[in-house]
């Protein structure tokens, strides 16, 4: 980022800008003028002033794109890189977010919420159990399919050290397809996708109700393994076949046959079918259970969307909406693992914990040659409040204090690995 003028803003200004309307919960650049009367927070990040919405928006505006992938990425991946030592989970998926005007890249595709609305794609690449975020790639509307998020999938785990890959690859049925399972095979990446019934899929599974050899695989669902080589496949794969048992009909007879009277008495069940693909050799039990904590992308794609920004900071051009995207993605992973210092053993959302950390009053006091911060705090739950602050600033302590030869990478890696200690045994699929 280079300013030319020299009434320009500096570059702490306009990125301490942009991370506090974030962290505020802020969703448009107008949004940022609240925060011109801060008198605390700007001094702390080292800002001489926050800055219009103007200068912000012109700001992102003049930003290169690809210099802005490579630095946001860089900084993404060193936030949570000391949590890639460990066996770790990648969960792939998309999102769509609707667009109200005339925009770059603002498409009218697959929109289950609000049909015929234009949209963009947001490509999310998570770390399972965590819910952090490891990068996001904004497309335009109708690039939503996997062959839209492979491209750069496959650069950004070309990007990473081999120690740091992770040790499944996890999506669903729109990543069951022959392009996508290519290239983690040949690369020894394992990966665990759902497939579509098409007809090759649906003719397995009547070839396994002839065998009866069903067997309970939890909550409800009974599976049964086969290998399938569908139309276009280079070879074979295992694939696991689920049913769950959703009621009963009618037998079927033909139009010039007389329903008998026994024939009331017989009923047929009805099953809902799914089908599993995937490179490892665990059991079916596991692997089904492992595919339903998949779901959990979806709690994050709620909260990025309607409690961050995910949802606004709308620009004509892409550029900057997938610049903001990345920077809303890196504060709330912030916020996530500040969080986690006070309770480690849970994920408190934003809607919750912003509300009960961020909306205190601060003062700064100059007195004897230091600079204090006197916080007020107006949430009914203060005294919780304070434990949290007093908590958080005692770890700090410790990490400064009792590892004084440490580098701050080093201190940075140590925290990480106190916040998640009690779920890093857990991260690696059974």
């Amino acid at each position: 980022m280079f300013f030319k003028s020299p009434n320009a803003p500096r570059k702490e200004d306009v990125l301490g800008t942009a991370m506090l309307s974030i962290l505020a919960g802020h969703t448009r650049y107008a949004h940022a003028t609240a925060l011109r009367g801060d008198a605390v927070n700007p001094g702390l990040l080292g800002m001489s002033k926050v800055v219009s919405e103007d200068s912000l928006r012109r700001a992102m505006q003049s930003l290169d794109p690809d210099a802005a992938r490579v630095w946001q990425q860089a900084f993404m991946l060193k936030t949570v890189s000391p949590l890639l030592e460990f066996p770790w989970v990648l969960d792939l998926d998309v999102t769509v977010k609707p667009i109200y005007g005339h925009q770059e890249g603002a498409v009218v595709s697959y929109n289950p919420h609000k049909p015929g609305r234009p949209s963009h794609s947001f490509h999310t690449y998570m770390i399972a159990k965590l819910r952090l975020v490891l990068d996001v790639e904004v497309q335009a509307g109708d690039c939503h399919t996997s062959a839209h998020m492979r491209p750069g999938l496959w650069s950004f785990l070309g990007m990473l050290d081999r120690n740091f890959w992770p040790a499944l690859l996890r999506g669903d049925c729109g990543f069951g397809n022959e392009e996508t399972m290519v290239w983690p095979e040949e690369h020894g990446l394992p990966y665990l996708f759902k497939l579509r019934m098409t007809k090759g899929v649906s003719a397995a599974a009547r070839q396994l109700e002839q065998r009866d050899k069903w067997r309970a695989v939890g909550d409800g669902w009974e599976g049964q393994e086969t290998t399938v080589c569908l139309q276009g496949w280079r070879k074979s794969r295992r694939v696991i076949l689920l049913r769950h048992f959703i009621g009963s009909q009618k037998p079927k007879l033909p139009d010039d046959q007389m329903p008998l009277p026994f024939c009331e008495l017989l009923s047929e069940p009805v099953y809902e079918y799914a089908a599993l693909i995937t490179s490892l050799d665990t059991p079916s039990e596991g692997m089904v259970q492992l595919y339903r904590d998949r779901a959990d992308a979806e709690n994050m794609f709620d909260e990025l969307k309607n409690q961050w920004g995910w949802s606004g900071y709308v620009t004509k051009d892409l550029n900057r909406c997938q610049i903001m995207a990345r920077m809303i993605a890196q504060v709330y992973n912030w916020w996530h693992l500040f969080v986690r210092m006070a309770d480690r053993h849970h994920h408190r959302e934003a809607i919750t914990s912003r509300p009960l950390l961020l909306f205190s009053i601060a003062r700064k006091i100059r007195t004897s040659g230091q600079v204090l911060l006197r916080i007020t705090h107006l949430h009914p739950k203060a005294e919780r409040i304070q434990s949290f602050f007093e908590m958080a600033a005692n770890i700090w302590k410790e990490l400064k204090q009792g590892a004084e030869q440490l580098t701050s990478w080093e201190r940075w890696r140590r925290l990480l690995r106190l916040i998640f200690a009690h779920c890093i045994p857990s991260l690696a699929p059974a």
